[in-house]
């Protein structure tokens, strides 16, 4: 018998989602920053053996009140995880809470497939505080598992695939087996791009920018060596950001250039000449348009 089927990670921003992700996939399929609204798409992770394939989703924090249509659509890529979810992991923190009508917990209540709990980040709290939320939790909805975890630390993150599989219907290959994501090379060189501006930036500017890769071209250096040659093009919303970007004698862009190169260098396993453009499009966040070309809807 085969086992396969979708496991949808959701829950607010900042939670944990794409660190367990990374951890149940064991590839590094998100990026991680100590920063909220980080993921902006919804990434699939596969996990296949002889007898099963996993497909787990790793979806954007859900932001109840957003601000422009790129928020939107971050929240329907949310919406579409109870669409086609054989399970669904509900992912929360020691710290966090929700109201009773919050639009994520209530639309949880109303799955016709099982909902874990996973209390992340219970490495930072004593073992009585976290049985404390744990029933905090259950006493609110019933879930099919509840599983305290640190994602960051991998603590029983093993567990919860197991209980996971457990959980899967016999079902189809979906994807090929040596196959780990849907996502081609180039949405993940934006991504680590997009994460260095993350790191490396201050208050609106990573927020307001967006990556795209223009150029992919493998080839080799006058030795011999497998070098692949990237442009990729920063989308800023302002002027003013621009010229931050690029920082006072282009001191910024190359620091961003340089850092994005070695982590580029290590996902794709070859020697990178990455080169880095920015260029401005005001209100890019609004405009339906750009938002399609950057792969925010269908």
């Amino acid at each position: 018998m085969h086992k396969s089927g979708f496991v949808n990670i959701i829950g607010k921003p900042n939670v944990g989602k794409s660190t367990l992700m990374n951890a149940l996939v064991g590839e590094r399929m998100s990026i991680i920053t100590n920063k909220p609204q980080t993921t902006r798409h919804r990434i699939i992770g596969i996990v296949s053996d002889e007898n099963s394939q996993v497909v787990f989703s790793d979806t954007p924090g859900f932001i109840e009140d957003p601000s422009y249509k790129m928020q939107e659509h971050m929240n329907s890529f949310v919406r579409t995880t109870f669409e086609d979810a054989d399970v669904m992991l509900f992912m929360t923190e020691m710290e966090e809470t929700y109201e009773d009508d919050h639009p994520l917990f209530t639309s949880l209540k109303k799955a016709t497939v099982p909902v874990f709990l996973v209390l992340n980040k219970t490495d930072t709290a004593t073992q009585d505080e976290v049985l404390k939320k744990l029933k905090f939790w259950s006493d609110r909805m019933e879930f099919a598992e509840i599983v305290p975890i640190s994602a960051l630390k991998k603590r029983n993150t093993s567990n919860l695939f197991d209980l996971v599989l457990k959980y899967m219907p016999e079902g189809p290959v979906y994807y090929p087996k040596d196959q780990f994501t849907d996502k081609p090379e180039r949405f993940f060189i934006s991504e680590i791009i997009r994460e260095k501006l993350l790191q490396q930036y201050h208050q609106e500017i990573p927020y307001s920018c967006e990556v795209m890769v223009e150029s992919f071209k493998e080839t080799k250096t006058k030795s011999g060596e497998d070098l692949i040659r990237i442009e990729a093009i920063i989308y800023a919303n302002r002027k003013t950001q621009k010229s931050i970007i690029i920082g006072k004698g282009g001191v910024a862009i190359k620091r961003l250039g340089t850092e994005s190169r070695k982590s580029i260098e290590k996902f794709l396993d070859t020697k990178v000449f990455l080169e880095l453009f920015v260029k401005v499009k005001e209100g890019w966040r609004d405009n339906e348009r750009l938002l399609k070309g950057f792969g925010y809807k269908g």
